[in-house]
């Protein structure tokens, strides 16, 4: 008789489901974070300047997001065990039937390809609405078309043995993540585009690093305000030189540090309910 203990199968289950769901989370982070640069490309392209005028790059960049990944860490740990939990009440209320369902599509490589395919064909989505303006009907044709088209034999090819199904897996969290990324990209792109017309951003640009950072700009030399004493958004610095968004005349423009003063700094602030930018550029047209 042999000592080696038994496994309940119950057990193999939370803990393959638990495996699984780790392959794919990886993957998805990773290209996730890859694409993220991009969006801040986008981001400060909206202000007529590129992240590194900015003094942004990726060590800058990683730096400013450490508190936004800890902060969702925090949050998908508690969610990942509570869907967990849920997955696990239904099947024991159906009996099983669910863990059926679920191996009975996995015993069936053209399902498991098929929803594989139309899966990454919609991760597509984010990509063609950054280049055009389609509707939901365009796109789902072209995310049915392109999976149908571009992933459904591949991925059924891949599942004849384990390491094509791991890859299977790598590369579907991968576009997974490009997708989300893309989204990602137009929601920062619509944030910076609210920033300059309302000078308020939103909590999601805060999350992916950007500072929404004020300050009275005065003269180095006697001290004096500098444009009227109007509030002046600091983008950034590099290379010794200030970046400032002007609200009110709806311009970005540089200043030397060495000539520049910031006082009366102030981050988020509030505006009124109706506040908009571009006052003075109104007056000029």
């Amino acid at each position: 008789m042999s000592d080696t203990p038994v496994e309940p199968e119950n057990e193999g289950q939370i803990l393959g489901l638990l495996e699984r769901i780790g392959s794919v989370i990886v993957p998805v982070g990773v290209a996730l974070y890859a694409v993220l640069y991009t969006g801040i490309e986008q981001m400060y392209g909206v202000f007529g300047i590129n992240p590194q005028q900015a003094g942004i790059d990726q060590s800058v960049l990683l730096g400013r997001l450490m508190g936004t990944l800890v902060f969702l860490l925090l949050v998908a740990i508690p969610t990942l065990g509570f869907l967990l939990g849920f997955v696990w009440l239904i099947d024991k209320l159906t009996l099983g039937t669910l863990a059926r369902l679920v191996g009975g599509i996995r015993q069936r490589p053209w399902i498991t390809a098929l929803i594989a395919a139309l899966w990454c064909g919609a991760t597509y989505w984010g990509v063609f609405n950054l280049v055009g303006d389609l509707d939901i009907a365009v796109m789902v044709v072209i995310a049915v078309g392109l999976g149908v088209l571009s992933f459904l034999v591949p991925f059924r090819l891949l599942r004849r043995k384990p390491v094509g199904r791991a890859g299977t897996k790598i590369l579907a969290g991968g576009l997974t993540g490009v997708g989300l990324g893309f989204l990602l990209i137009l929601a920062m792109i619509e944030g910076a585009v609210e920033v300059q017309e309302t000078g308020q951003a939103n909590d999601l640009l805060s999350y992916v690093g950007f500072q929404d950072q004020w300050a009275v700009v005065k003269s180095a030399d006697n001290d004096k305000p500098l444009y009227d004493g109007r509030w002046m958004m600091l983008l950034g610095e590099s290379d010794g030189t200030y970046i400032f968004y002007d609200c009110d005349k709806l311009e970005t423009f540089r200043r030397p540090m060495e000539t520049t003063n910031l006082a009366t700094i102030e981050l988020d602030p509030e505006r009124e309910q109706d506040f908009t930018c571009g006052e003075l550029a109104k007056g000029k047209s």
